[in-house]
């Protein structure tokens, strides 16, 4: 893992993106949305940037492959 940085703020980002989708799946309420406007600008950007880091986060994997060879 290389930045660290970068690293929380993936996940951090990744954690926000999976509690909203909880509350969308659980109780149909999109925490997105009623904070920043539906499908405004910004919450497109939220959105964007959860995609974005979730595909990053795909990386993790290769990293816990190099940690079992150890």
């Amino acid at each position: 893992m290389g930045n660290k940085i970068l690293d929380g703020t993936a996940l951090t980002i990744a954690i926000i993106g999976a509690i909203n989708w909880g509350l969308i799946g659980l109780f149909r309420f999109d925490l997105v949305a009623f904070l920043f406007g539906d499908m405004s600008w910004f919450s497109r950007i939220v959105y964007i940037l959860v995609g974005i880091f979730g595909i990053y986060l795909l990386t993790f994997y290769m990293h816990l492959e190099d940690r079992a060879e150890s």
